[in-house]
């Protein structure tokens, strides 16, 4: 049965949501006031998070459905598809109008009126966006852990809570560019330095669009869950008494708290059909106890041999793979090095190659890099 927990990452989506419907007013009537291109930059800005807030608590709802016929792994992935909508609509909407609006600024500069009123609104903006960013930052920080700023995004099953710290990061920043621009304009009296501003604001939200949709998109089309989970489960399955060999895990993140995976065992030969069935429950069980995010689990009766045979059918022959990038050095340098995925899978190959030739890794050497490499 699909998780009922609530996701963690509403309240901080929530909050968001409320701040910027009061700053996309806010930033309205100053933009009608003053007439800065800024000002109407951050304005479609707010606006434009303001739904995007509205379709991630859609997405978040519409995830915690319960499987049907029509769709057996459930509705988890809706969350990663409105999120990769979100990211769009940064792209397409936020960043597009801003560029749109600053271009038309520089080439037909208008004077900001009432430059004051800008200052206010801008600070009241400040205030709103920074309590929304702090309210996100501390629950991506608990969510994270110990992991660093841009490992816990990169490996956050949970779009909406870096989604809504991404953006109110770049909302923070827009402001601070908005207050320059319109500070720069009426100082020099040069009204195409607002215009500049509001490209340079169109840009933020271009590079924070992309980086959210890159990570949107791997979700969506179906990532790894924790190697931590998965070293778990292997772990689980190993002690069981009719296991004698737990040869290897995959896992694919379905939502947040759903996560799809499928085991391949090695049972003792002289057990019983009926027996290996009782087991399967058991371990079904001690699994969805330890892991209850695990809501479907598939377990494949497999020797280590055909598991290593289909994992290299798969995966490609990690032997073949390491003499192609030892293949690639030149002058000393291996050029896939600039990449750093790459950079560390060539590092890993030559230490794992030995173990893959031998059959699966055992349970007490898998670890984070040998599930990314696909060998568990």
């Amino acid at each position: 049965m699909v998780s009922r927990r609530k996701n963690s990452s509403t309240p901080a989506v929530r909050a968001a949501l409320a701040g910027d419907v009061l700053v996309a007013l806010a930033k309205s009537a100053a933009a009608l006031w003053t007439g800065s291109s800024a000002m109407t930059s951050e304005a479609i800005h707010s606006f434009v998070d303001a739904g995007n807030g509205i379709l991630l608590l859609y997405g978040i709802r519409r995830a915690a459905h319960r499987p049907d016929i029509e769709h057996p792994l459930g509705y988890g992935r809706e969350l990663y598809f409105w999120s990769f909508i979100v990211a769009l609509l940064v792209f397409a909407v936020g960043a597009g109008f801003a560029v749109y609006e600053g271009v038309n600024h520089v080439l037909h500069p208008e004077a900001i009126q009432h430059p004051l009123i800008n200052y206010a609104v801008l600070g009241v903006a400040f205030g709103l966006e920074g309590w929304a960013w702090l309210v996100s930052f501390k629950q991506f920080k608990a969510a994270s852990g110990e992991l660093g700023f841009y490992a816990a995004f990169r490996e956050s099953k949970d779009p909406p809570s870096f989604m809504i710290l991404f953006e109110n990061s770049a909302a923070l920043l827009g402001l601070v560019v908005a207050a320059i621009g319109t500070a720069s304009a009426v100082a020099f009296q040069q009204p195409w330095l607002d215009g500049v501003a509001s490209i340079i604001i169109g840009v933020i939200l271009g590079g924070t669009a992309v980086l959210l949709a890159r990570e949107s998109k791997s979700l969506l089309i179906g990532e790894r869950a924790d190697p931590h989970l998965s070293r778990s489960i292997l772990a689980i399955a190993a002690a069981e008494p009719f296991v004698t060999r737990a040869n290897g895990l995959l896992t694919v993140q379905l939502s947040p708290d759903q996560i799809l995976a499928a085991l391949s065992l090695e049972f003792s030969d002289e057990r019983t059909i009926s027996q290996v069935e009782q087991q399967v429950i058991a371990l079904e069980q001690h699994v969805r106890a330890a892991h209850p995010e695990v809501v479907v689990l598939f377990v494949k009766p497999q020797t280590d041999k055909a598991f290593s045979a289909q994992r290299r059918d798969r995966f490609g022959d990690p032997v073949e793979d390491a003499r192609k990038r030892r293949g690639s050095r030149f002058f000393g340098l291996t050029l896939p090095s600039f990449i750093p995925s790459a950079w560390r899978a060539q590092r890993l190959v030559p230490t794992i190659t030995s173990k893959l030739d031998e059959g699966a890794v055992p349970v007490g050497e898998v670890s984070q890099d040998t599930i990314k490499s696909g060998t568990v």
